[in-house]
């Protein structure tokens, strides 16, 4: 019964790109290159990492001299981590991307690492629940160990099932700078269907894991967005115990809102207003953040083996109520609320993409 629950959450859930749309090569002096994106530049590393579940992911992380912030960002379930760099390379915005993070005032303020989960690229193993929390946990791993990056430097950036393993790891550190949820999900059986309570098969319970997280949050959401409903956006930022300004662009759709220019201008308000907040807090005893006061709900009508890092397997293991850590036990299935869509109509009418 376990095995087919988890092949049922992993046909609705997850769905990289075949075949992937980069490779990984070696450019010949003994580092990682992905010539469909990134090229060789000076700050600018590709490297692969080993999860504590014995797969090796993607990164790609881009350096800047002037950088005050990380940004760890989670993509989408139907996209891989060169998608991804080319939509924002397109916008010239440098964030988080690696091909224009020189040429952006606003990449000026942020360090960014961008990874691909398990089963996705170029990246080994199967897509599920757990390996997506192992990834971002060895990717979290490798920027402290690695890079040298403190908790309070880092923003945690989740876009629609990204919100998963960006939520469970921001449950777990007290003193991140900030979290951006982009189009996030309550969990994954809502984006089904709209349950009432949260069932023990159901996945990425971020309904349950959003009021344990300490730093600013800020929620951005189209109000049209078709395959995630904006209703998902604004109960996560409702339940947040620290409240930023959220965006809800109107006629937004799921995988269009970085082209709204009032998304790329809040994202940099939210940006520096972290930075500021970081600054005053050094200086002062007074600990309020300053984005607290920033809780007024927006609505805009714009429309190689070098290159390889094992981690130390020091990070604490930390209990969690997702799918794949309880199939193991033999759990009577509550009784349905209401006749469900099957997964194969869900697919066709949600456009494959959450």
């Amino acid at each position: 019964m376990g095995g087919v629950t988890s092949s049922i959450a992993a046909k609705f859930a997850f769905f990289p790109p075949s075949p992937p749309s980069y490779t990984v090569e070696d450019d010949g002096g003994g580092r990682l290159v992905i010539p469909q994106v990134v090229q060789r530049r000076e700050g600018v590393e590709v490297l692969k990492v080993r999860t504590k579940r014995g797969n090796e992911v993607v990164v790609v992380y881009i350096k800047h001299v002037k950088a005050n912030a990380t940004v760890l960002y989670s993509h989408g379930n139907a996209a891989d981590l060169a998608t991804r760099l080319r939509t924002w390379a397109c916008l010239r915005v440098g964030y988080p991307t690696a091909v224009n993070a020189h040429k952006c005032s606003h990449c000026a303020t942020c360090r960014h690492k961008n990874y691909d989960y398990s089963g996705y690229g170029q990246s080994t193993g199967k897509p599920s629940e757990c390996n997506t929390y192992a990834d971002v946990d060895a990717v979290y791993k490798c920027l402290k160990e690695k890079y040298d990056v403190k908790d309070d430097q880092l923003i945690l950036y989740g876009q629609s099932v990204g919100s998963g393993p960006t939520i469970d790891l921001a449950s777990r550190l007290p003193d991140l700078r900030g979290v951006v949820l982009h189009s996030p999900i309550l969990s994954g059986l809502r984006v089904l269907h709209p349950v009432k309570r949260t069932y023990w098969f159901d996945i990425y319970k971020n309904i349950e894991k959003i009021g344990l997280v300490n730093c600013p949050v800020l929620v951005i959401h189209g109000t049209s967005d078709e395959v995630v409903d904006h209703s998902h956006g604004k109960q996560l930022w409702e339940l947040c115990k620290n409240k930023y300004e959220p965006l809800w662009l109107k006629g937004g759709g799921h995988c269009n809102l970085e082209f709204y220019p009032e998304f790329i201008r809040h994202l940099k308000k939210f940006v520096l207003a972290l930075g500021k907040s970081k600054l005053s807090t050094n200086g002062s005893k007074d600990p309020t953040p300053a984005v607290e006061n920033q809780k007024k709900p927006s609505e805009t009508e714009t429309t190689g083996p070098a290159d390889t890092f094992e981690l130390r397997p020091d990070l604490p293991e930390v209990a969690r109520n997702s799918l794949d850590s309880r199939l193991e036990k033999s759990k009577k299935p509550n009784k349905p609320e209401k006749s469900r869509m099957s997964v194969d109509i869900f697919r066709r009418r949600k456009g494959l993409a959450w």
